[in-house]
C-alpha cells in the first residue's frame, strides 16, 4: 500500500527466514557447484588446523614441559587388587629394566577412574614422588643420586629421575637431561609456524573462491532481475518508485554477495568448529566437558532470542533506507519543480521525518547489539571461571594434566569465537537475508503481460485495428475507459483528441499492449492482441511519446536503441523523415554527439522531433516540422494521433473524441464542427488560450 509519502512502503514479510532462500539460490549456485565444494573442503581443511593449535599447547606442556612419572607400589595391595589394576590399566603401566618396578604417566593418570586414583593414592599405591623421564642417550648419569634418591632405568633405555635431583644440577646438566623436551617443544613450535603459513594459504585460497563464485553468481541473478523488470507490466513500475527497483538490482544484488561469503560458508565453517570443539573437550576429560556444557542451554536460548528482536530491528531498518532511497531518487529528479516552486522548506521537513525514523530504527538495533555482546562475553568468562575453579583443583589432584587444562580454555574461547561471530555479523547476515527474501519476491511477482502459447505469424500486416466494446480500470471501481468500439482502416490516419484525463493515454497503452482489458477486446488484423507476442507486435507498431525519455548516450544510439539490424544509414534516413536532420548537423559531431541524461543537451523541440511526437509548448517552427514529419510518416501506414493542439489533426482521415472514458464523437474536423459539440468547444478553448 502507498505510505504517506506517496510510494509504496516497504512492508514486513511477515514471515522468518529460513533456509528455503538458500535452495532458491541453488540453480544460481550449479554451475559453479566444484567451485563451491573446493572451497567448503578448504574451510574444513582451515576448521581442522584451527582444531590443532591448543591440542599443539597441551602436547608441549603436558610430553615436554611438565612431564611427570609416578611409581606404581603394587606391593601396598592384595593378590587380588593387583590383578585388578593390571587388568584395567596396566596397558598404562611402564616396567623398569628388570621388571621390578612399575611406573604411571601424569597423562595416564587421567585415564584412570578417580575413585581409583583416590583410593590408590591414599593407601600408598600411587607414590606421591614427581619423577621425570630422560632420553636414552643422555650420557653420564652417574654420581647425581643424592639423599638417598635413586635413579631407575627403563626397558627402553631411558632413566627416571627425581625432580628435586634435576633441581640442584647446573644449568648445562640440565639442558643435558632436558635436551630431548628441548628438541620436543622447538618441533611443536615448527608445527605451530607451519599451521599458520599453511592456514594462512588455504585462507586466501578459499577466500579467493568465494569471492570468484559470488561475484559470477551475482552477475547472473542480476541480469536475470533485470530480464524479470523488462517482462514486467506498466504497472509495476506506476507502483514502485524508480530508486527502490534501482536498490534491488545493486544494494541487494550485493547484499546478497556478503550473504554467500559471510553467511553460508561462515555457517558451514562455524558448525565444523563448534562440533569439532565438542568432540575434542569430550575426549579430553568428558566430566569438566559436561560442566561447561551447562552453559549451552543459556547460550542457545540467549541466541535465538536475539536473533528474534534483532530480526524485527533490522527489517525496520531497511524499511526506512528503503524510503530514504525512493525519496531521494523522486526529489532529486523533480529538483527543477521544487525550485520552481520554491518547496526547499517542505522536501526538507519531510526528509528529516523519514530521516529521524531511520535514525530510530538504527538505534533499536544499536540496542540490541549492545545488549547481546555483553552478555555472550560474560558467559564465556563464567565458562573459564568454572573451568579454573573445578579444573585447577583437579590439576592439584592430578587428576588432570595442566596441558588438558590450558586446551581446555582454549577451546572454550573457542567454542564462543562462533557465536560472537554470528553477533558481530548479524547485521550483514539480516541484510543479506533480506534482500534475498526481496530479490525473490519480485521474481515470483507475477504482474506482467502474459505472452501467448501459440502466436500468429501473418506474412503482411495491413494495419487493420479494430475496438470491440473495451472497458478498463487502473483500480477495481474507477474505469477510466468505458465501451469504447471504432475501427482503423488500414492506410487510414486518425486523430484523437479530448481534455485531459479523457482516456487518450490509456487508449495508446492498450493498443501498444502495456495493460489488457478488463472488458472487451483489440484486434489487430482480425486477431485478439493477446494473441499476438508482445516483440512482433511492437516490431510491427511504433509509439512516438509526447513525454520524450532520452538515454544518456550518443545520438545515433538514441535512435537505433542498440538494434542491430540498423545501421548508420538507417539511422540518418529515419532522422530524415522526421525532418531532424538540419539541426542534427549543426551539433559538433552529428550523430556522434554525445547526450546528457534526459536529453539535458538538447531543446524541448529538438527532443520531440526525435520523438516524432507533440507538445503543447513547442515553437511554430518545430510545429511546422512535426506536422510535415507525420504526413510523411503517416503514408502507407494506419496512423493513431493523440493530440492536445488541435491544428496537429485538422487533416486526419477521421477524429475521434473522448470525454470522461467515452467515445462520444467521430468525423472529419468539419463535420465535427458543424456539430458543435464537444470537439466544437475544444477548439473554441484553444482559440481563447492563444489569443
Amino acid at each position: 500500500m502507498f505510505g504517506e509519502y506517496g510510494y509504496m512502503e516497504e512492508g514486513k514479510l511477515g514471515k522468518p527466514y529460513n533456509f528455503k532462500l538458500f535452495k532458491r539460490l541453488l540453480p544460481y549456485s550449479a554451475p559453479y557447484k566444484k567451485t563451491i565444494i573446493s572451497a567448503l573442503f578448504l574451510t574444513i581443511l582451515i576448521t581442522l588446523f584451527d582444531l590443532a593449535i591448543p591440542y599443539l599447547s597441551k602436547i608441549a606442556i603436558d610430553q615436554y614441559i611438565l612431564s611427570s612419572w609416578y611409581r606404581v607400589n603394587t606391593k601396598a595391595l592384595t593378590d587380588v587388587e593387583t590383578n585388578h589394576l593390571l587388568k584395567r590399566y596396566g596397558h598404562l603401566i611402564d616396567k623398569s629394566r628388570d621388571g621390578s618396578l612399575s611406573f604411571v604417566s601424569n597423562q595416564a593418570l587421567k585415564k584412570i577412574d578417580p575413585g581409583d586414583i583416590h583410593t590408590y593414592k591414599s593407601r600408598g599405591v600411587i607414590e606421591p614422588e614427581r619423577l621425570y623421564r630422560t632420553g636414552p642417550d643422555v650420557p653420564d648419569m652417574n654420581g647425581i643420586e643424592k639423599g638417598g634418591r635413586t635413579i631407575c632405568e627403563m626397558a627402553d633405555g631411558s632413566i627416571l629421575v627425581p625432580y628435586q635431583l634435576i633441581e640442584g644440577l647446573s644449568d648445562e646438566k640440565t639442558m643435558q637431561i632436558r635436551a630431548g623436551d628441548i628438541r620436543g617443544v622447538a618441533l611443536i613450535g615448527a608445527i605451530f609456524f607451519f599451521f599458520l603459513i599453511l592456514s594462512f594459504g588455504l585462507n586466501y585460497a578459499e577466500f579467493y573462491l568465494l569471492e570468484f563464485t559470488g561475484q559470477h553468481i551475482m552477475q547472473d541473478i542480476r541480469l536475470r532481475l533485470f530480464l524479470r523488470m523488462q517482462s514486467r507490466a506498466i504497472s509495476f513500475f506506476v507502483q514502485n518508485p524508480i530508486g527502490r527497483l534501482v536498490t534491488r538490482v545493486t544494494n541487494d544484488i550485493e547484499n546478497l554477495n556478503e550473504m554467500f561469503k559471510s553467511v553460508v560458508v561462515t555457517l558451514f565453517k562455524d558448525f565444523f568448529l563448534v562440533t569439532g570443539i565438542l568432540a575434542v573437550l569430550l575426549c579430553l576429560n568428558w566430566r569438566l566437558a559436561l560442566l561447561c556444557f551447562v552453559l549451552l542451554p543459556f547460550i542457545f536460548g540467549l541466541t535465538f532470542l536475539f536473533s528474534t528482536m534483532a530480526r524485527e530491528a533490522f527489517r525496520e531498518l531497511r524499511a526506512t533506507v528503503a524510503r530514504i532511497n525512493a525519496f531521494l531518487q523522486e526529489r532529486l529528479t523533480g529538483m527543477r519543480v521544487i525550485q520552481l516552486f520554491v518547496r526547499e522548506k517542505f522536501q526538507m521537513d519531510t526528509f528529516g521525518r523519514i530521516n529521524h525514523k531511520n535514525y530510530l530504527a538504527g538505534m533499536k538495533q544499536i540496542r540490541v547489539f549492545a545488549v547481546f555482546m555483553p552478555v555472550m562475553e560474560l558467559f564465556s568468562s563464567i565458562a573459564v571461571a568454572l573451568l579454573i575453579w573445578y579444573g585447577g583443583g583437579k590439576v592439584i589432584e592430578e587428576q588432570l594434566t595442566l596441558g588438558s587444562l590450558v586446551a581446555f580454555i582454549s577451546y572454550i574461547q573457542m567454542f564462543f569465537k562462533p557465536i560472537r561471530d554470528i553477533s558481530e555479523k548479524y547485521n550483514i547476515m539480516q541484510s543479506a537475508m533480506a534482500s534475498t527474501e526481496r530479490i525473490f519476491e519480485f521474481m515470483d511477482h507475477g504482474d506482467e503481460i502474459p505472452e501467448p502459447e501459440h502466436s500468429p505469424a501473418p506474412s503482411v500486416i495491413k494495419g487493420h485495428l479494430v475496438f470491440e466494446k473495451v472497458s478498463f480500470s487502473y483500480e477495481k471501481g474507477h474505469p477510466v475507459l468505458k465501451d469504447i468500439s471504432f475501427e482503423l482502416k488500414p492506410g487510414e490516419t486518425v486523430g484523437i483528441v479530448g481534455a485531459t484525463g479523457s482516456g487518450k493515454t490509456t487508449l495508446m497503452s492498450l493498443i501498444e499492449r502495456f495493460y489488457d482489458p478488463d472488458m472487451g477486446t483489440v484486434f489487430l488484423d482480425g486477431i485478439d492482441l493477446r494473441k499476438w507476442s508482445k516483440s512482433r507486435l511492437h516490431k510491427n507498431m511504433g509509439l512516438c511519446m509526447q513525454d520524450v525519455f532520452i538515454f544518456a548516450g550518443n545520438l545515433a544510439e538514441n535512435i537505433s536503441l542498440g538494434r542491430q539490424e540498423i545501421d548508420a544509414g538507417a539511422v540518418e534516413l529515419a532522422a530524415g523523415e522526421v525532418n531532424a536532420l538540419p539541426f542534427i548537423r549543426r551539433l559538433p559531431e552529428g550523430f556522434n554527439h554525445e547526450i546528457g541524461e534526459g536529453g539535458s543537451t538538447l531543446s524541448a523541440g529538438e527532443r520531440q522531433l526525435l520523438s516524432f511526437a507533440r507538445a503543447s509548448n513547442v515553437d511554430p517552427a518545430t510545429e511546422s516540422l512535426i506536422q510535415n514529419a507525420i504526413l510523411r510518416m503517416a503514408d502507407k501506414r494506419t496512423t493513431l494521433i493523440v493530440a492536445h493542439r488541435l491544428s496537429t489533426v485538422r487533416n486526419a482521415d477521421r477524429i475521434l473524441v473522448m470525454h470522461h472514458g467515452r467515445l462520444v464523437e467521430q468525423g472529419r474536423h468539419e463535420e465535427l464542427m458543424s456539430l458543435g459539440g464537444i470537439y466544437y468547444k475544444l477548439n473554441k478553448l484553444t482559440l481563447t488560450l492563444h489569443k
